[in-house]
């Protein structure tokens, strides 16, 4: 008999991929599946992208980089940063890893072990919860409640916080909610933190462009106050539709620098050369087709939350930001999963029941709007039909 560390009878998965899998499992059989579970910008790579990437595979560019990644694409991101946060960071703080998840990898990794806590949004990201009790470590909520815009509660957040918590993880825009912060309770939180040095921040800033009707993201490098014990997330994926492309990026504090660095040379080595060439072309070309997109998921948003609040047991609060809406289906008197479920295998769309995404999430669904407007007005009408049945 084999024998596996304790830590692998902990982990979780995150279920997004294998409603995907069901998914493609029906459309094979001949099914017509509405695929709205999959967190994945439907628009392809910006062509002056695809062509960098090209570009740097006919140069030559075939052989390892640096582990933190290339001083170029580091130098895209700090050029970046700046732009969009008017905050200035050091490419030596800058490190490219493949994929966003690998900066919540790295950072749980650093901080979890049992005996600490580690505190993250819930609903959230459901690597979150995963790897931090793959670590040991004490998982601990900070609610994220329908009642408050799924905006997290600095004075919530703040009283969860024992002598024993290592990390927090905060997450705005967010995945699952569409919820997006404000600043006014981000200084909240801030302010309450300096009490706490014993407590590291993980922001993860992945949907960082994706807010709408007058909504800013406030990025938590703009304290000056936390800098010293910040870990910034972010990364390619959404913004310019670079998901298969496995292209993050993080900005982590000098103290911990050397260590994620440790990780790179022990695990994934360094990010490909071509891929960072994309990434580049990525942050320095034109933002036109950025624009477009996130133009395409306003007013698919819009569609989204009209077409669900007509639907018979089901409300849904406007998201601020990223491209999932949160409905609460409680009043349809179907578990979360149990609905999500029905709804792919009778009704052929594709979503995520909202415990998936953490203990609050029962009573929601997730649904990515991240597909075109005319499978989104489809899937609404087969919703609907499925709950006059």
């Amino acid at each position: 008999m084999l024998r596996t560390i304790s830590g692998f009878d902990r982990i979780g998965e995150e279920n997004a991929f294998a409603v995907l899998a069901r998914a493609t499992a029906l459309a094979a059989q001949g099914k017509d599946i509405i695929n709205l579970g999959i967190g994945q910008p439907d628009f392809k790579t910006p062509a002056h992208i695809v062509e960098a990437a090209i570009k740097a595979l006919r140069d030559g560019h075939h052989g390892y980089t640096p582990a933190t990644g290339l001083l170029a694409a580091r130098e895209a991101v700090v050029r970046r940063t700046l732009t969009t946060t008017g905050v200035e960071v050091s490419p030596e703080n800058v490190i490219i890893v493949p994929g966003g998840k690998v900066t919540m990898f790295a950072a749980i990794l650093i901080f979890g072990e049992p005996g600490a806590e580690i505190l993250y949004p819930d609903p959230g990201f459901p690597i979150y919860r995963s790897m931090i009790e793959f670590t040991g470590a004490t998982p601990v909520p900070v609610p994220v409640r329908e009642e408050n815009g799924f905006a997290f509660s600095a004075e919530e957040t703040l009283a969860l916080i024992t002598p024993r918590t290592r990390l927090l993880i905060l997450n705005s825009p967010a995945n699952p909610t569409g919820g997006v912060t404000p600043k006014t309770e981000i200084e909240k939180l801030v302010k309450g933190l300096e009490a706490h040095p014993h407590v590291a921040i993980m922001s993860d800033e992945i949907y960082d462009v994706m807010t709408y009707d007058g909504e800013e993201h406030c990025s938590l490098l703009t304290f000056p106050s936390i800098r010293d014990r910040l870990i910034v997330l972010n990364g390619w994926s959404k913004t310019w539709a670079m998901t298969g492309w496995r292209m993050g990026w993080s900005i982590w504090p000098d103290s911990l620098y050397d260590k994620v660095r440790k990780l790179a040379v022990n695990c994934w080595s360094c990010v490909n050369a071509p891929s960072q060439y994309a990434g580049i072309a990525a942050i320095d070309g034109p933002q036109d087709d950025v624009e477009k997109m996130c133009r395409a998921f306003d007013s698919r948003r819009r569609i989204v939350v009209d077409g669900l609040n007509s639907l018979p047991g089901i409300s849904c609060a406007t998201p601020k930001g990223a491209f999932y809406a949160f409905p609460n289906i409680k009043q349809t008197g179907w578990p979360a999963k149990q609905l999500a479920a029905a709804l792919l295998d009778e009704a052929g769309v594709a979503l995520i029941g909202g415990p998936d995404f953490g203990i609050l999430g029962e009573g929601y669904i997730r649904l990515s709007y991240a597909n075109s407007e005319e499978n989104i007005l489809r899937a609404i009408e087969r919703i609907e039909r499925f709950l006059a049945k």
